[in-house]
């Protein structure tokens, strides 16, 4: 087994001062580790991204919706329950963690309070019972009832809060911050973080270089962040997660490539999303990439031949997750981790909040 192989080749040490708590004002002021894959890396900051970019060039972006998936309700007997939504299997029907997990047994129901601001002419519930426990997460598949068939999504926005990651304990500003500016279709328990450094300004600023736009939509879940375990990572499996690949993004990366520009994906779950849609479809016997909706669960690490993209913009990653090893597919573990020990130098801010790369194959 290679070193590329191992788990324990994906950890380092992070000064915990260096985890981001905040996201810095304006967005575009983050920091951004600009790296070529072969011979060199320059330190820029984020809204110079238009200077590495060159026209013709085609950016793709997440447009995912993060949801205000932590919810607080009570069982019949006023226990309090803690549920933190993770995946729609259909309408009303959720996958969740659920706290405390032992004490919520299946065929248990869960109450949440009302809300204001509503008509309240007609009877007014939100409960959901527990179904089943999944295996996989320790979740709990919850069927939710409401009195309307839209206040199941009123009281999400109403009694929910956006689910921050747990290594963000310090955070007290609008939690709008975990949203991109071009965020629109609502589905993620988490952002696609390499967006967040994103203002309207920049946008516009790579629109007017003749930079282009595209948009894929990947629900984050826990797929993404579910940890690896096994020392041997050919032996990880990840969690599927939803994704839409566009026939309008085919067609602009398709003629991208033709015109010789390059094709850069904004953050993992883009890249997960093209390159999930183009294997789907080599399994299928189709060459290229195609317009796709469904589920991936492409684990993507050393040794994976690219099917779509020429480069990508990415923050710094957790020691030994799927998304580090991810980076490292494209740009060496080796070298990437050579990156990280100078990023933790020069004491860029590093997870979801912090800084970013880009790196161009």
């Amino acid at each position: 087994m290679t070193d590329d192989c191992l788990l324990s080749s994906y950890d380092y040490q992070l000064p915990p001062e260096l985890i981001a708590q905040t996201p810095v004002n304006p967005r575009d002021s983050s920091r951004l580790l600009v790296v070529n894959c072969l011979t060199s890396q320059v330190h820029s900051v984020f809204r110079e991204l238009p200077r590495w970019l060159l026209p013709g060039d085609l950016l793709v972006l997440n447009n995912t919706r993060v949801i205000h998936a932590r919810l607080y309700g009570h069982k019949s007997t006023g226990a309090p329950v803690e549920i933190l939504l993770l995946e729609e299997k259909a309408p009303l029907y959720w996958l969740a963690l659920v706290k405390p997990g032992k004490r919520v047994k299946v065929g248990s129901e869960i109450w949440f309070p009302d809300f204001p601001g509503r008509n309240r002419k007609s009877p007014i519930y939100l409960k959901a019972r527990v179904l089943k426990v999944d295996s996989t997460t320790g979740g709990r598949l919850l069927q939710f009832e409401s009195s309307s068939p839209d206040l199941f999504w009123q009281a999400i926005k109403h009694l929910g809060n956006i689910p921050l990651p747990p290594y963000i304990n310090h955070f007290e500003g609008n939690c709008d911050l975990y949203q991109t500016v071009y965020a629109q279709k609502p589905g993620a328990v988490a952002a696609p973080t390499a967006g967040l450094h994103f203002t309207p300004e920049l946008l516009q600023s790579l629109t007017d270089k003749e930079i282009a736009q595209a948009y894929v939509t990947l629900h984050v879940g826990v797929g993404t962040f579910r940890p690896v375990e096994a020392e041997d990572i050919t032996q990880h499996d990840m969690h599927p997660e939803w994704v839409e690949v566009p026939k309008t993004t085919v067609e602009m990366i398709a003629q991208t490539k033709k015109n010789g520009g390059r094709v850069i994906a904004v953050g993992t779950t883009v890249v997960r999303s093209l390159e999930g849609a183009a294997q789907i479809a080599l399994t299928q016997g189709e060459q290229g990439l195609g317009p796709f909706q469904g589920k991936t669960n492409l684990f993507i690490y050393p040794g994976y031949s690219w099917q779509v993209i020429d480069g990508m913009i990415t923050n710094f990653h957790l020691p030994k997750s799927s998304l580090l090893m991810l980076v490292s597919a494209l740009v060496g573990r080796e070298r990437l981790m050579d990156l990280y020990k100078e990023a933790i130098e020069q004491r860029y801010r590093f997870y979801s909040f912090g800084d970013g790369m880009l790196i161009i194959i």
